[in-house]
């Protein structure tokens, strides 16, 4: 409230209030107020394109769009009103947050503000334009990147990257299955030559002859065999007629 031009440091609590007939009374919210500033149509506090443009550590102009949660300190009221007036957002709030933004993004390369340095950045905004708010009765309450846009042309680099990336992933997949498969028939290679190495090397002779004879046996009982000429341990031959 003020009378006849001066400002008065006490502030008004909501519900009622006597006043002085002659004051000038003026409301200023101090509930949490959203502030945004994007690149769609509509979306931000002023219509149109309102997002950020900045320019990063490799020279690329990067898109930001960002929304600032703030709110005014009660007792500092008084002194934005008679500084500033009503319009603290347009003076205070939008230049603060968007010069900000141009100035740390700065010592960012744009891959690294879309991806892995996002959080770090965001970070750094908040807590460099806190102490600006800070500084003048405001409290920043947070602040949301919430969207970065890249130029076109490094948007296709980064999606070759990707597309490589996974090509290159399924490639290793497809070598490790064919060495696990190399793998798993040289073991059973290596089984079976070590089974008939064993087999052979605990066998008899007589053992041998006598696996021999029975399989021939075998091989004489079948309807298909007409002649089955067997040998034996003298290199004598027997010729055996199935029929």
């Amino acid at each position: 409230q003020s009378i006849f031009g001066n400002v008065k440091k006490e502030t008004l609590n909501s519900g009622l209030n006597f006043v002085n007939p002659l004051a000038d009374i003026k409301e200023l919210d101090l509930k949490t107020q959203n502030y945004t500033m994007s690149g769609v149509h509509d979306e931000g506090s002023k219509s149109g394109d309102d997002a950020i443009r900045v320019l990063s550590a490799d020279g690329l102009e990067v898109t930001i769009d960002l929304t600032v949660l703030f709110r005014i300190v009660p007792e500092k009221a008084p002194s934005i009103y008679k500084q500033i007036g009503l319009d603290y957002v347009d003076v205070i709030v939008r230049p603060l947050s968007r010069t900000r933004i141009r100035d740390i993004s700065a010592n960012y390369d744009a891959i690294a503000l879309y991806s892995t340095k996002r959080d770090e950045f965001q970070t750094r905004i908040f807590n460099s334009i806190e102490k600006d708010f800070k500084n003048r009765g405001l409290v920043l309450e947070q602040l949301l990147v919430r969207n970065i846009a890249l130029p076109e042309s490094v948007k296709k680099t980064i999606e070759s990257k990707i597309n490589a990336e996974q090509d290159a992933q399924k490639m290793q997949f497809v070598l490790q299955k064919e060495k696990q498969e190399a793998e798993r028939k040289r073991v059973e290679a290596q089984g079976i030559a070590d089974y008939q190495r064993i087999i052979t090397s605990t066998l008899t002779d007589k053992q041998l002859q006598y696996e021999q004879i029975k399989a021939q046996k075998d091989l004489a009982a079948s309807p298909n065999t007409k002649i089955v000429i067997m040998g034996n341990s003298k290199g004598s031959q027997v010729l055996l007629n199935a029929n």
